[in-house]
């Protein structure tokens, strides 16, 4: 597409170029485009730069003599290649030898190519194709930054344009802060200004001798040493040059007779860009617009967009207005041309009203406003009248009109609106006369050409679908003969599908009772019973649904009571008091993958386990129970806690779901040492209260199980001294939503210490205190306690 946008640029550009010929010499258009393809030739130029530089002058003829040869260029004052209007049509001198011409132009090549003309040539080149793509002064700015920094090494470039009063304007700027560009925004009239100096002699100024500048110009830059040498060129427009531009270099010296070269050409065609952006057509508040604008009547303006240095609007100028046009502090009329809009209206900008007048401008279409109530004074009585602003563009300004509307325009307006947010139109049916009359909106309600005129209300029922022509055809009957209201619902085939609507309508009786006039209205209730229908549909999704899941926790709930006995009270193993709690979680009705295991060993040793799956259902419970008894056979057959670890970590990667994760504590406990070998996979540390003391046991590696097929386990082991206890937990006994899990372990912590181990239910009061609200997930805790004296 920027492929094609440019192309279709770049041809636009061509054909007013070879306009621009065309009117000048009257030639014709393929007489033009050969003269721009040979004056691109003989300049070593591109045909695109030509046709800026030709845009930019407006002034080369077709034929004329050549220059005597005693007559030599200016190089301060010749762009690259010579100048267009010093060659005749085709490059053949007036009454000279063709061949004797060419041999010229090979020598003028040459010549140009030894003074470093051809690449002054490329730069230009390049430069006329980016011009195609440029939309502003600013945009202009920032593309001659871009073209001319590598090449005389332009580290700013600024665009000032000519005020009437004779100041300056920033126009365009680029590689200057916008602190810089409001303080030369504008620039008075004053002498020793050099870009004003450079209009007023239509030549341009260099600045190359900081110190001595500085004496002679007030000097651009905080402070002025940011840019040791500058460029002022006027860019020509026909006899006059309104538009400066200055290159701003970091580095002293002065400009090369190339640079200066190059300089010169880029002004020359920077001018047919330029002119795009010109001036608009002003209007003086006596001349002929406002004239017009005094015999109009009510209220209207012509406005005239003010664009800022980036292009975009950022006022309008008030260039006529009629006698009814007041603003916001009372100007009326004439007091109002050459005012800026947002100095009538202050709080314009931005609104809805400010988008339209964007949108008009840009794309042509007239843009109407939304209704408003103003106060204004009648006869010594203030009155509220509604308004409507409306706006078209003319040129490349707007005319915008304020029309007040009467009480009938009001109304209509209402009745418009009220049916067009009801999706509703009313209807009329004259029983005697069989007049029918309906609104529009009837007419796209019931997608029915408007051409084709109402139907009777004896007919209405023949547009709804046959299993709804009765009951609409009874209700019909029914208001017709005895004058009862009618209030069916009824459907109908349209173009877009099955549409749901109402028909709602009364009767207007005459003296002796009989029905007379119907009216009434026909909604459209599709959007609505298409909502009714997909929720009802919903509704019986979720409960089956819902129906499927507690099913499956039921299923589930079973077959972990039936892998997973929970003992009902206190058990010794191996000399120690062990006490289980498993708590299922209370939100959902999923079932979780927690496990424990703890049962005493042939060699007299006891095992626990603690373990946790993710995920819930029955997938989670059928891995929990793979996991636990695999668990105990290994140790029981004498495999090691790590090696254990590594080969459910093998099995649960092999499994039916390959993507399975769990995390699990071992601990093996050896009576006579008073010894707890303990190994992990990515689980919470136990907890050990000893002595009216809490503290974490430090984990030895271990990994998730089913994370990796390499993983990594070691062993750590803690010497139980009479009194001791130690809390194996899972997950949710410490996790809660948007908190760290830091935050659950020192509250676990905490409510070990309130709560000692001797007391009745100590484990249910503590489970009480730290589980706090509802439980999102499982919870499993094996709580080992040490007697204070053996048996």
């Amino acid at each position: 597409m920027d492929r094609l946008r440019d192309q279709a640029a770049t041809s636009a550009v061509v054909e007013r170029a070879k306009g621009a010929l065309m009117a000048l010499t009257g030639c014709s258009p393929d007489a033009a485009g050969e003269e721009l393809l040979q004056r691109a030739k003989a300049g070593n130029r591109t045909v695109l730069e030509e046709c800026w530089i030709t845009l930019g002058g407006l002034v080369p003829p077709l034929h004329h003599t050549a220059r005597p040869s005693h007559e030599e260029p200016d190089p301060d004052t010749a762009v690259p290649g010579d100048s267009p209007s010093d060659r005749p049509m085709s490059g053949v001198p007036a009454g000279g030898d063709p061949a004797e011409a060419d041999r010229a132009e090979a020598d003028r090549a040459e010549a140009d190519r030894a003074a470093g003309a051809d690449d002054g040539s490329a730069v230009l080149g390049r430069l006329g194709e980016a011009l195609v793509r440029v939309g502003s002064p600013q945009g202009l700015a920032r593309c001659l930054l871009e073209h001319l920094g590598p090449e005389v090494g332009a580290d700013a470039v600024m665009l000032f344009r000519c005020l009437p009063a004779g100041g300056l304007e920033l126009a365009g700027h680029a590689g200057i802060d916008d602190t810089l560009a409001v303080q030369w925004r504008h620039v008075p009239p004053l002498s020793r200004i050099a870009a004003l100096e450079a209009l007023r002699a239509r030549e341009p100024r260099w600045l190359e001798d900081l110190a001595a500048d500085r004496e002679r110009y007030p000097l651009i830059g905080v402070p002025p040493e940011r840019w040791r040498s500058r460029a002022w060129l006027p860019v020509p427009d026909g006899d006059t040059a309104d538009v400066c531009i200055g290159v701003l270099r970091g580095r002293g010296g002065p400009f090369t007779p190339s640079d200066r070269q190059l300089l010169r050409a880029v002004a020359r065609m920077c001018a047919g860009r330029l002119r795009d952006f010109g001036p608009r057509q002003e209007y003086a508040a006596g001349g002929a617009v406002q004239a017009v604008f005094d015999a109009l009547p009510g209220a209207a303006m012509l406005l005239t967009p003010l664009h800022a240095p980036t292009g975009e609007v950022e006022d309008y100028r008030v260039d006529a207005a009629t006698a009814q046009a007041v603003d916001a502090v009372g100007r009326t009329g004439r007091e109002l041309v050459g005012r800026r809009i947002l100095e009538c209206f202050p709080g314009m900008a931005g609104e809805e009203l400010w988008q339209g007048y964007l949108h008009t401008l840009a794309t042509g279409e007239p843009y109407e406003g939304r209704s408003f109530a103003d106060q204004e004074v009648v006869a010594g009585t203030a009155e509220f009248s509604t308004y409507v602003v409306r706006a078209s563009r003319l040129g490349g300004g707007l005319i915008v009109v304020w029309l007040r509307q009467d009480s009938s325009d009001r109304q209509e307006q209402r009745l418009a609106d009220m049916q067009r947010l009801g999706n509703l139109g009313w209807a009329n049916w004259n029983l005697v006369t069989d007049e029918v009359g309906w609104s529009s909106q009837v007419f796209a309600i019931l997608d029915r050409d408007p051409a084709h005129g109402p139907v009777r209300l004896a007919d209405l029922p023949g547009l709804a679908l046959p299993e709804d022509v009765p009951p609409l055809a009874r209700a019909v009957r029914e208001l017709i003969r005895a004058g009862r209201p009618l209030n069916v619902p009824f459907r109908i085939r349209a173009a877009g599908g099955i549409r749901h609507l109402r028909a709602v309508a009364e009767a207007e009786p005459a003296v002796d009772g009989t029905p007379v006039e119907v009216h009434g209205f026909v909604q459209d209730l599709t959007a609505q019973r298409s909502a009714e229908l997909a929720l009802v549909e919903s509704e019986q999704e979720i409960l089956t649904q819902h129906g499927v899941l507690r099913a499956e926790r039921t299923l589930a709930t079973r077959l972990q009571h039936a892998l997973l006995p929970l003992p009902t009270r206190p058990v010794r193993l191996a000399g120690l008091r062990v006490e289980i709690a498993y708590l299922p979680a209370q939100s959902g009705i999923h079932v979780g993958g927690d496990w424990f295991s703890a049962i005493e060993l042939p060699d007299g040793d006891a095992l626990f386990v603690v373990g946790d799956v993710a995920g819930h259902g029955i997938d989670a419970v059928a891995t929990m129970a793979q996991l636990r008894f695999t668990a105990k056979g290994m140790v029981i057959t004498g495999s090691s806690l790590t090696g254990a670890l590594a080969r459910l970590n093998t099995l649960l990667l092999h499994s039916r779901d390959s993507h399975g994760t769990a995390t699990m504590v071992l601990a093996r406990y050896h009576p006579d040492e008073h010894r707890l070998v303990w190994a992990q996979a990515g689980h919470p540390p136990p907890l050990l209260l000893r002595d009216g003391d809490v503290r974490y046991l430090g984990r030895p590696a271990g990994m998730l199980l089913g994370a990796t097929s390499a993983p990594y386990f070691e062993e750590a082991e803690v010497r139980l001294e009479p009194g001791d206890r130690l809390l194996l937990y899972t997950d949710g006994l410490v996790e809660r939503p948007a908190e760290g899990i830091d935050q659950g372990l020192e509250r676990l912590a905490e409510a070990v210490m309130a709560h000692p181990a001797d007391g009745p239910g100590p484990l249910g009061l503590l489970l009480a205190s730290v589980l706090e609200g509802e439980r999102r997930d499982d919870v499993c805790v094996v709580d080992i306690r040490v007697p204070t004296e053996p048996g």
